[in-house]
């Protein structure tokens, strides 16, 4: 993805974009004491980034076994993928998948479906979610297009999780709707998290419940969950501004948005986090966590060593198998 190659670039050299003597002229880490070997590290960290972004994206989209509209809009649909070998006295917990790419209109659900099929594969049914992005039009300060749509993308989140028992029961009867857990990647983690909040959202919120999800729990993959600090570090070039409406709007909607302020939820939840990540970095991750445990709440929080971004989700990789497993533990 684009947003995510500037993104690595910029994490790289350990400053958030457009910051840092790196940037300037003569401040380059080459001209610096072990600058050379600094410059190296970094460009050892991109390689092996953008060759796990190439692995995650080489598996064929998977077709599901049936799509449903929860709404009118054409992104407003669920692609719903069942257990490979079902057991017939069993149902299969349902897998409730939350794709990412920074809440950006070129960054649909096809990318996620091998991992939505790794899912199902796994014994998993699996509700591969589409929700309304961001227009292709240019983003506040930069090229590409902007990140998210207010409200419409959390809109579309709550009326998929809210539309989901019913359509399951009619639609995916291997699955068992009283078994949900919710996943996501990157964009969709945050996403992931904000769902099982919403019973903390301000009590204008248009997407506010008077109980708790009933989730079995949330496993977030690298998931965007502080914004403030996603903000600090310039995660996915503004991303989380851009979803909030903008620098202007950025403070005020943080109360309606940011799972870092949607705490305790009292769900089980469980961050993923590659250690090497130059997409969301590892501190994102370790943020949420932090205000997680000043609310009073415990969190898992699992740290895979020589993981960056995109193996979370990449069936031929060894993080995805650890996913499945984390997925598993809540579930069963």
């Amino acid at each position: 993805m684009q947003d995510d190659a500037a993104a690595r670039d910029d994490a790289a050299e350990g400053t958030p974009a457009g910051g840092g003597d790196a940037a300037r002229p003569g401040g380059t880490d080459a001209a610096r004491p072990g600058g050379a070997e600094a410059a190296a590290r970094r460009a050892e960290a991109v390689r092996r980034d953008e060759a796990e972004e190439a692995s995650a994206f080489s598996h064929s989209p998977v077709d599901p076994d049936v799509s449903v509209a929860y709404g009118d809009h054409p992104d407003q649909v669920i692609d719903f993928y069942a257990p490979r070998e079902p057991d017939p006295a069993v149902l299969a917990p349902l897998v409730v998948v939350l794709h990412g790419g920074a809440w950006r209109a070129p960054y649909d659900r096809r990318h996620i479906t091998p991992f939505a099929d790794f899912l199902a594969r796994r014994g998993f049914a699996v509700a591969n979610v589409e929700y309304r992005r961001g227009a292709s039009i240019p983003a506040q300060g930069g090229d590409g297009p902007v990140a998210g749509r207010w409200p419409d993308t959390f809109d579309d989140v709550a009326a998929a999780l809210d539309a989901l028992p019913a359509l399951v029961r009619e639609r995916l009867p291997q699955a068992d709707p009283r078994r949900i857990v919710v996943t996501g990647h990157s964009a969709g983690g945050h996403l992931a998290l904000w769902a099982s909040g919403r019973h903390l959202l301000p009590a204008d919120a248009p997407w506010y419940t008077d109980r708790p999800a009933p989730l079995r729990g949330v496993v977030a993959l690298a998931p965007i969950a502080d914004f403030q600090v996603a903000e600090k570090l310039d995660v996915c070039g503004g991303a989380a501004r851009q979803l909030l409406g903008g620098e202007d709007r950025f403070a005020d909607r943080l109360p309606y948005a940011d799972p870092a302020h949607l705490l305790p939820t009292g769900i089980a939840t469980t961050l993923v986090q590659g250690r090497t990540d130059l997409v969301v970095p590892q501190a994102v991750a370790e943020s949420y966590a932090d205000a997680a445990a000043k609310a009073g709440e415990v969190i898992g929080l699992t740290l895979l060593e020589d993981v960056g971004h995109f193996p979370l989700i990449d069936p031929s990789a060894d993080a995805c198998a650890v996913v499945a497993e984390e997925i598993a533990q809540l579930a069963w």
